[in-house]
């Protein structure tokens, strides 16, 4: 069996390679251990509030000279009967404590609830502040939190599926898209700050009644998938238009009939035939 040796120029530009990666990867743990951080702090932060304040009153009280014996023996009973009802709060704590361990999300990340979706602004042992997008502030006891999706953890991904015409070139029109994302990635002002990886074309994704799906994979930065699928979007569409590739959308036959006629079947003549195309996503409708 023939083997070829690497040459120093590949040895280098592999060892070159293999430091970028590295680099890239000790920094995003990096970010992510600020963010960590952060939660941690915040958490912490309210915890020793509550301390001060509960030594604060202790002490106020031994120096007004008021006996602390029976108020922490009636506090310990107390405690005891608040707990058979405050179940739902010692759930959350633990839950915020779990959720601070295993590090599932943290202040900045945009995460999913299940019926909240938004960006976390507050973390605490008892409950979780998020912003959605319309800028709606959610405040969740993490004891309700029963699963999370966060987008932005390490790394994002943006994923756009492209229809085209049935009558289209197919390899021509992933030849198309798989340029836009080249020149994506080498525009300094994405691939250089926002992508992590060369975008690529998937192939294709379905065979659906208006046209023929093609996927296209963009691995980005955390948070930034749907700036770049906007983005993609526009610069994309701009490609299609300038190679002649036709974006289908869906279409109707309308049949029109005046008052006092009959539609028949085999004499189309006697109603007045329009077609009505109804463009995808909205707009007005016209007859045409």
């Amino acid at each position: 069996m023939n083997t070829v040796a690497a040459t120093p120029n590949e040895i280098r530009l592999k060892a070159l390679g293999d430091r970028t990666a590295e680099r890239v990867l000790v920094e995003k743990e990096s970010k992510r251990a600020e963010a960590r951080a952060e939660t941690i702090g915040l958490v912490l932060r309210s915890i020793v509030v509550a301390v001060v304040w509960t030594f604060a009153a202790m002490m106020i009280l031994g120096q007004l000279a008021i006996d602390l014996g029976p108020l922490i023996a009636g506090a310990g009973i107390g405690g005891i009967a608040l707990g058979f009802g405050a179940q739902s709060i010692v759930k959350d704590f633990l839950s915020g404590l779990f959720m601070l361990i295993e590090d599932q999300y943290g202040v900045g990340d945009v995460i999913d609830l299940g019926y909240a979706t938004g960006t976390v602004e507050k973390v605490s042992l008892r409950s979780t502040t998020i912003r959605d997008v319309n800028g709606t502030v959610w405040h969740v006891p993490n004891g309700e939190i029963a699963r999370v999706g966060n987008y932005s953890q390490l790394w994002s991904r943006a994923l756009l599926d492209i229809e085209v015409a049935y009558d289209v070139d197919l390899r021509f029109a992933q030849g198309v898209i798989q340029r836009v994302a080249d020149e994506f990635w080498e525009d300094p002002e994405w691939g250089g700050d926002e992508l992590m990886e060369r975008p690529e074309v998937w192939g294709i994704q379905a065979l659906g009644a208006p046209g023929i799906a093609i996927r296209l994979a963009v691995k980005t930065e955390p948070s930034m998938q749907w700036a770049t699928e906007r983005e993609l979007r526009l610069r994309v569409k701009e490609a299609l238009d300038e190679a002649g590739i036709e974006i289908p959308f869906p279409q109707q036959t309308v049949w029109v009939r005046n008052q006092g006629e009959h539609l028949i079947a085999d004499a189309p003549d006697q109603a007045e035939i329009a077609t009505h195309k109804v463009a995808g996503g909205g707009g007005s409708d016209a007859v045409e």
